[in-house]
């Protein structure tokens, strides 16, 4: 939600981030969604885009709520997957110039492969069948 404090004056950022924490709280996705309309319905007086982006990524940003809880820790975040990205950069800028597609593939494979084997689902709670249907 960073995106929408862009929209909000600096002075007023920490208000408005604090509103759309209390949403990010909740405990299922109804009550999340109920204060993300509560926050985007106060907004719209003094902030109407800020409103409009709120209505419009709102089932963006509460799909990690359709899991079961104890895997929303691990995906309510892109944090794994930019350090996924900042290592595939790092490896590639070692090399400087890949021949062809395939030397890419070599050299981004094992640092992926190795996220997918030691990454956080392959603990026994993300081998948990309890998907939503």
């Amino acid at each position: 939600m960073r995106n929408a404090l862009s929209y909000v004056a600096k002075t007023q950022q920490s208000m408005v981030l604090a509103a759309l924490r209390q949403a990010f709280s909740q405990p299922d996705r109804a009550a999340a969604s109920r204060a993300l309309r509560h926050v985007a319905d106060q907004l719209k007086a003094k902030w109407p885009k800020p409103s409009t982006f709120i209505d419009n990524s709102e089932t963006d940003v509460l799909t990690y709520l359709d899991f079961p809880v104890q895997h929303r820790t691990k995906i309510h975040s892109t944090n794994p997957i930019e350090r996924l990205h900042k290592e595939v950069k790092r490896r590639a800028d070692v090399v400087g110039i890949f021949p062809n597609a395939a030397s890419i593939v070599r050299l981004s494979a094992p640092c992926c492969w190795s996220r997918t084997m030691n990454g956080p689902c392959n603990t026994v709670t993300c081998r948990s069948r309890e998907w939503p249907n």
